[in-house]
């Protein structure tokens, strides 16, 4: 198999790497942490080791090195297709080259000959579908895929601990396998007739999840490919991550950790933003009438600050710049339906927000984020409920989480246990005593 041999090859002088570092430098102080932070969320805290994407103030998220226009220029794509194959993509995840089309079409072949889901799940998921949030839908589904866990039988059988990467590597490979017709299930199980969606071997993993949501057209099919890149991996510190990794440092399975993370990533302030964000689109379309001038807009703008609301989608912690996944997805709908009026309200939001959030001053990166748009890209090829917006997130953000795991574990990273302090030691610190 590609990736084994590959990662085979590559973590033995990985694994000499970090045990210089941590034998010779462990003295060495890398940050200082502030109350502010101790209290703040952690934010900016330097604490965490991910090779696998790092978010660049002035470029936007890199994966393993590439910039996202590097990421979707050189990646290998389908024939006649604009965008990547995803299988592409999670190899320069895991071995952290960019791959030929003879090794991104090698991860696809992978995931189709692990991509048959048990029919119990399917079962499982029609019985409490009434009642249920597709997030948590997906989460379970994820969940009850645990008893197939070959990590979890090899560590029972007393495996050495060089070899765990192993065995998350196959679990993984299983896991992101069966995605695509676990969401469109959802998606058909909430929305459509229910019927289980079954994937054509003639079309990549992307591909696959277009048709089954019943999206027809080779243009969702690339919203898909694109989309799925873009929400892959957004360093080990957000959210869906950090709890997929957390998890994961007791050596729990890969079923378990994801399942953990995609909790996480239903979160207001992580995952659903995305909704949010169409939603207010919706809302100024709604109230203005359709596509506002720019003075209109500019005058909304003002009113809704004023009121102490927030812009959903403008702001971000880290970037100085728009988000590159923001502009891909923006490109792109430029490109294919220019005439579309969410998209040209998008696109006028981005030239008035950003001036109106400065004049304000209160923002220090009035730039939009990926949420900005990416609901807009949905929306307009009619995948228009709102609530499955976040599971298409979790779809994407499954290759970044599984491929930091597989490294976690060729590494030997420890269980992850950061001390507490109490709020009276934090005060002593403070005042110096």
């Amino acid at each position: 198999m590609i990736l084994h041999d590959k990662l085979s090859a590559q973590i033995p002088a990985w694994r000499a790497r970090v045990k210089a570092l941590t034998q010779d430098h462990s003295e060495a102080v890398v940050d200082r942490v502030t109350v502010g932070q101790v209290y703040g969320g952690m934010r900016d805290i330097k604490s965490l080791v991910s090779d696998i994407s790092y978010v660049d103030p002035a470029e936007g998220i890199r994966l393993r090195g590439y910039t996202i226009p590097e990421v979707i220029r050189q990646l290998p794509k389908p024939s006649g297709a604009e965008m990547p194959y995803v299988g592409g993509l999670y190899y320069l995840l895991l071995v952290g080259e960019m791959p030929t089309d003879e090794q991104a079409l090698a991860v696809e072949d992978e995931w189709k000959a692990r991509s048959v889901v048990p029919q119990h799940i399917f079962d499982f998921l029609r019985v409490i579908a009434p009642m249920a949030h597709p997030m948590q839908l997906f989460s379970q589904a994820v969940l009850a895929l645990q008893s197939s866990s070959l990590f979890t039988r090899k560590y029972h059988e007393g495996m050495k601990k060089d070899e765990y990467w192993l065995p998350m590597l196959e679990d993984s490979l299983n896991l992101t396998a069966k995605l695509p017709t676990i969401a469109a299930f959802i998606y058909n199980v909430k929305y459509r007739t229910g019927a289980v969606p079954h994937p054509d071997p003639e079309l990549d993993w992307a591909a696959n999840f277009a048709r089954m949501v019943g999206v027809d057209g080779k243009e969702y099919e690339d919203v898909s490919r694109l989309y799925f890149i873009l929400h892959s991996d957004h360093e080990l510190g957000n959210v869906s991550a950090h709890v997929t990794h957390l998890v994961a440092s007791s050596l729990s399975d890969i079923y378990y950790a994801f399942s953990a993370g995609l909790n996480g990533l239903a979160g207001p302030l992580h995952g659903l933003a995305n909704q949010e964000c169409l939603a207010w689109l919706l809302e100024v379309h709604k109230k203005l009438g359709g596509v506002p001038t720019r003075e209109q807009l500019r005058q909304y703008t003002w009113d809704w600050l004023n009121s102490g609301r927030v812009i959903p989608g403008y702001g971000h912690a880290v970037l100085r710049v728009p988000d590159p996944r923001f502009v891909a997805q923006l490109e792109f709908a430029k490109k294919h339906f220019p005439d579309d009026e969410i998209y040209r309200l998008a696109a006028l939001v981005f030239d008035v927000v950003p001036e109106v959030l400065k004049e304000q001053g209160k923002a220090k990166n009035p730039a939009p984020n990926v949420d900005a748009i990416s609901g807009t890209l949905q929306y307009h090829y009619g995948v228009r409920e709102f609530d499955f917006y976040t599971v298409l997130f979790g779809v994407g953000r499954a290759l970044g989480v599984t491929a930091n795991v597989v490294w976690a574990r060729a590494l030997g990273q420890p269980l992850e246990r950061p001390k507490s302090l109490t709020t009276k030691m934090l005060e002593e610190l403070a005042d110096g005593g």
